[in-house]
């Protein structure tokens, strides 16, 4: 009686066959580029041939043999790891112990540096993707050819690393079952990942195990694969927009970038003080470039350091341009940043970007530096207000606070100018104590009244240009200075007499009651 193999044990004798006819494959010629060819050339190449051979287009079996032969050729030469080994110890044979692949018959070899191989095959198993021995084929195909920076996300990834987190994602929506074009999709979302390296972040969510979270996002495939932005296109809190263009890698890119955080403000420097526009909660920083629009590094960075820092960017043509040779840049692009006290920092200028990756990271520590810095002073100064609490009852006036302590909407500005600590004690006493008479008590400034007087003091050492729009020297010659303001006419009365509370009362009083004679000021004045 004639003893029939068990079918298995047959099974893996016809791969053993099919193996020893199989007949060697370049993967450069494969994919009709050089050897010398860049990453680049490579994925170009495969995207070319993948889409040329891909079976929703092309549906005959030579095709999807091509197909798969290209996607084998694409493997080893996609990772650099893989691609040096083949360089090394490759050959056009493929034999064992070497970097190749080969084609039989029945399927597609893919031989590791290891000797070790996997094989694929369109040509057999069940209608599912299963072959007759219940192994999964389009499992194996997926886990294979699975890029590793495209993460898999799950619903506590998403909850804590890409909800409302400031980075924009690329995130496929697909279901074990969906697996023909899976591979594309890869291959784009992965190319599109290394255009827009370090702006966004890809990742894929497996719909049948995170049910959940796809009904909860709306992104459930159903019966194609879903592509999606996590955006912060219209406001501040993140939202998917689906991806419904040609699957090409440029438009996706293009997608993508349009959907990057848009936390930076435009602004135009002509008509736009950042050193005493308003009090912020957050450091400010300002990017100064020739660009039109905010640039994508601007904007990637205003998402990533978003609620830590207030985001400006402003187009300058030269760094000639007035505004410009104001703020001190001597060339650009440039980034500046204003400490809590409103002193000015230039952080960088002449940026030099190599590529989208590296100019992320190198002013992310520059950023990071400067929040370090913000905080220590922030820190400072409050150790340092809450010591001087009990001295110190009028406000220093600063860049940060003039229009609010001195700008247009206070009628009477009357400014303490001090050289020298004791000076200060003694300015700020007079002041205190005259601001508390009833003739001259100052109204609550916040309450808006247009009759309110503000008392300030000014540290001269540091703002001595702020003094020369009331006196050609600046009052070098003085310790201590005292002039009343008027910021909406531009005119101001400076005090003569001896600093006492009676003739400080008096010059005050004279000022209230427009018995004194104002002057308009040689130039406005500036706080830098």
């Amino acid at each position: 009686m004639k003893i029939r193999p068990p079918l298995p044990f047959a099974f893996l004798f016809t791969l053993l066959v099919l193996h020893a006819g199989a007949k060697p494959i370049d993967p450069y010629k494969v994919l009709g580029v050089e050897k010398s060819a860049s990453q680049r050339e490579v994925q170009k190449a495969f995207h070319k041939l993948s889409l040329k051979y891909h079976p929703d287009k092309n549906k005959s079996k030579a095709a999807q043999e091509k197909f798969a032969e290209i996607n084998n050729a694409y493997d080893i030469l996609s990772g650099e790891e893989k691609r040096k080994k083949y360089d090394m110890f490759g050959d056009e044979k493929g034999g064992p112990g070497q970097s190749g692949f080969t084609s039989g018959p029945g399927g597609w070899q893919h031989m590791g540096g290891d000797g070790s191989s996997q094989t694929f095959s369109f040509s057999f198993g069940s209608p599912g993707g299963s072959s007759f021995f219940g192994f999964d084929y389009n499992d194996i195909f997926s886990r294979f050819f699975s890029r590793k920076s495209i993460r898999a996300i799950s619903s506590d990834v998403f909850k804590k690393e890409i909800s409302d987190k400031g980075m924009a994602w690329l995130l496929l929506s697909y279901t074990p079952a969906l697996q023909q074009g899976k591979q594309h999709y890869e291959s784009i979302i992965d190319e599109v990942a290394g255009l827009l390296q370090g702006a966004i972040k890809v990742g894929r969510i497996n719909c049948e195990t995170e049910h959940s979270l796809c009904k909860d996002l709306g992104m459930h495939p159903g019966r194609a694969l879903r592509l999606f932005v996590y955006s912060y296109k219209r406001n501040e809190k993140g939202s998917l927009e689906e991806y419904k263009g040609d699957l090409v890698a440029k438009n996706v890119k293009t997608f993508c970038q349009d959907h990057l955080p848009r936390f930076s403000r435009r602004v135009s420097l002509n008509h736009f003080d950042l050193s005493s526009s308003n009090l912020e909660k957050y450091p400010r920083v300002i990017l100064l470039s020739t660009k039109k629009d905010t640039p994508v590094i601007w904007r990637a960075l205003s998402g990533l350091y978003h609620k830590r820092f207030s985001f400006y960017d402003a187009e300058v043509h030269d760094v000639s341009e007035l505004a410009a040779k104001q703020l001190g840049v001597d060339a650009l692009p440039a980034i500046i940043g204003w400490l809590p006290s409103g002193e000015k920092h230039i952080l960088k200028s002449g940026i030099s970007v190599k590529d989208l990756k590296s100019a992320i990271k190198d002013l992310s520590l520059l950023l990071d530096s400067f929040e370090k810095k913000n905080k220590k002073v922030a820190s400072s100064q409050a150790s340092k207000n809450q010591t001087d609490s009990t001295q110190r009852k009028l406000p220093l006036l600063t860049a940060l606070n003039s229009d609010t302590l001195c700008g247009d909407k206070t009628p009477v500005c009357i400014i303490g100018a001090f050289r020298s600590s004791r000076a200060r004690e003694k300015l700020e006493s007079l002041l205190y104590k005259v601001s508390q008479k009833s003739l001259t008590r100052r109204p609550n400034v916040a309450s808006g009244s247009r009759d309110s007087v503000s008392y300030i003091v000014l540290d001269a050492t540091k703002r001595p240009f702020f003094l020369c729009a009331f006196d050609k020297s600046g009052y070098i010659s003085s310790d201590n200075i005292l002039v009343a303001f008027k910021p909406r006419k531009g005119k101001f009365a400076a005090f003569s007499g001896d600093m006492t509370v009676e003739e400080v009362e008096k010059f005050i009083s004279s000022v209230l009651n427009g018995d004194i004679q104002f002057t308009k000021t040689r130039q406005k004045p500036v706080l830098k």
